[in-house]
Formats: structure tokens, C-alpha cells, sequence
């Protein structure tokens, strides 16, 4: 029993002796303890689904002036009443809607930053309609010109393609970014103008009134009519696990026509980077 004891004392003092030899900062023992830090691979072409909530704003001031101007040119009630000029419809109709879609894209990588193209579509119904009355009378050498104008318009976008270019910075896991670029639309539109003109002599001897008791009618449909705008906004992703990824982004899209449109959208997606 004293031997055994004896070697466990002499086994203990040895034991602190080769502890002592060895500083506490020692380079190697502190990397070994410490934690590689984590590097989020961005690069390379990448695909996902998304969905979206949002509204769009339509403007239907002047929608058929257009149309009403092809419909009167040179007439006597275009020249003294003016009528394409008269604000028949107009103002700012909101839409709110769903939408769903897909994304795809390709990264470059430079450290912490990112910048790549990428291509954004969604369907779904962003639309509007208005539609007026207005009436009008003037009485000049004895004639009393009149006229009614009665106006409507309508239209409705279901696929936006946007194709735009990205820059964003690394932040751990995730990628906040800035994009801008080309809008693409499909809308369908309807746009129908109909004024009808009177004519009343009011002075003697009685004249003869040309071209002045007419009823002008026009009506102009288009479907899937291809529409070129712009688009901006913001988004962020966050690498989930593996090369799964989640997206967040705010879209606003503006197209320009005889109706003009601003759409804008909050959306969330996933997506896998290969």
C-alpha cells in the first residue's frame, strides 16, 4: 500500500512539472479552441418560387383624349366646343390583389460584396376601371352648339416581367441589396368614347348646320397587350441551410400610356443557389 501510494504522489508531481513547462497563451492550444468563422457563398445561378401582396394605382386623366381627337378631327364641334379637351374621366383608382410567381438569377462575388442579374416574374390581376359624362353648350352667331360626351376606360395587367441588376453586401448570413432595371407587362385594356353633337339655329333667316347632329362612337380593346416600364426596390436573403435561401423584397413597377400605371408590391420566396 506505501509503495502504490508513493508512485501516485510522484506521478502527480511529474504531471505539474510538465504543466508548468507550458505557457497558458500557448498559439497552439488557443486555436484549437477557437471557432473558424463562417463564410456564406453567394455566387453562382439561383432559382426560386415567391408570392405577393400589393396595389396599383391607375390614372385615368385624358384615358380616351386620344381617341375623341381621332373621332372629331375637323369638325365644327370639335373647333368651337372643343370637346377631346374636356376632363370626361379622370383622377386615381387603387387596387389591392395577390400574386405569385418565380425568380431566377446569377451572382458575382467579390468578398463581401454581391452584385449579379436577375429576372423577377408574377401573375396575377392589377387593374381599374372609370368611366364619365359631361355636357356642354355655347351659342355663337346665332347657332347654340351642344354636346355629350360619355367616356369609359378599363385595364388590367396579369403578368409583370422585370428584369433588373443587383448590388448588395454580406452581412453574416444574410444579403440585403438594391436592384433597378426594364419592366415588361401584359394588360388588357378597353378604352370607348361617345359624343353626340347638336346643332340649333336661334337667329332668322334659318342656316343650314353641316356636320353638327352627329353621334361619334368608338370603342378599342386590346388584349395582352405587351407594355415596357421601369421597376426599383430593395430586398434582402438570408441563407437558411445548405443552399437554401430566403427572400424578402418591395417592388415598385411604373408603366406609362394612355393609362398610367404604378404597381407595388411586398413579396417572400425561397430559393436554391447552385
Amino acid at each position: 500500500m506505501r509503495r502504490i501510494m508513493l508512485a501516485m504522489m510522484l506521478a502527480g508531481v511529474v504531471q505539474g512539472a510538465q504543466a508548468a513547462d507550458f505557457p497558458d497563451d500557448l498559439p497552439i492550444l488557443r486555436g484549437m479552441l477557437r471557432e473558424s468563422p463562417r463564410y456564406v457563398r453567394w455566387q453562382g445561378v439561383y432559382v426560386g418560387g415567391q408570392a405577393a401582396y400589393g396595389s396599383s394605382d391607375h390614372n385615368f386623366n385624358g384615358a380616351t383624349k386620344d381617341i375623341a381627337q381621332q373621332q372629331l378631327a375637323l369638325t365644327t364641334v370639335e373647333q368651337v366646343l372643343g370637346v377631346s379637351t374636356w376632363p370626361v374621366i379622370g383622377g386615381k383608382v387603387s387596387h389591392q390583389n395577390s400574386a405569385f410567381g418565380g425568380f431566377a438569377g446569377y451572382n458575382g462575388q467579390w468578398g463581401d460584396v454581391v452584385m449579379g442579374v436577375d429576372a423577377s416574374y408574377m401573375h396575377g390581376n392589377y387593374g381599374g376601371k372609370a368611366s364619365g359624362t359631361m355636357s356642354r353648350q355655347i351659342t355663337v352667331d346665332s347657332i347654340n352648339y351642344a354636346a355629350t360626351a360619355n367616356s369609359a376606360a378599363s385595364i388590367n395587367y396579369t403578368d409583370v416581367l422585370t428584369l433588373r441588376g443587383r448590388a448588395g453586401y454580406v452581412i453574416g448570413s444574410f444579403l440585403p441589396y438594391a436592384f433597378g432595371g426594364v419592366a415588361l407587362g401584359l394588360a388588357d385594356s378597353v378604352r370607348s368614347s361617345t359624343i353626340r353633337s347638336q346643332g340649333t339655329y336661334v337667329g332668322a333667316p334659318p342656316a343650314t348646320i353641316t356636320d353638327y347632329d352627329v353621334t361619334y362612337s368608338t370603342t378599342e380593346s386590346k388584349n395582352k397587350r405587351l407594355m415596357v416600364g421601369y421597376t426599383f426596390g430593395l430586398g434582402t436573403e438570408v441563407m437558411l441551410f445548405g443552399n437554401v435561401f430566403g427572400r424578402a423584397e418591395w417592388e415598385y413597377v411604373r408603366f406609362t400610356g394612355p393609362i398610367d400605371t404604378n404597381i407595388n408590391t411586398v413579396r417572400g420566396g425561397l430559393g436554391y443557389r447552385f
